[in-house]
């Protein structure tokens, strides 16, 4: 095995268990229906941070499974932004 192949699967890796927590925290706010505690800045660093990796990916054509999960990533924190927005906006009406 090579070591972009070694460092591929090692990416792919943290960005697996970085996405773990996702659904978690999505699934956390649906049930609850709150956004008290959640932190709108993290959400948008962590956001910058996916959207940086892929266009690392796509600068250097590295078009690799990898991507993937940047992707999924992404998706994943967009949608908690999207909840975070709409469960703040009902928290403000009452």
């Amino acid at each position: 095995m090579d070591n972009v192949t070694l460092a591929s699967i090692l990416e792919s890796g943290m960005l697996i268990a970085f996405g773990c927590a996702w659904p978690a925290n999505i699934l956390h706010t649906l049930r609850h229906k709150s956004v008290k505690g959640k932190s709108l800045a993290f959400l948008l660093i962590v956001l910058l941070g996916y959207i940086f990796g892929i266009l690392a990916k796509l600068i250097i054509g590295n078009l690799s499974y990898v991507l993937f999960f940047y992707i999924l990533n992404t998706v994943m924190v967009f949608t908690d932004l999207v909840l975070y927005f709409y469960y703040l906006s009902k928290e403000n009406k009452s």
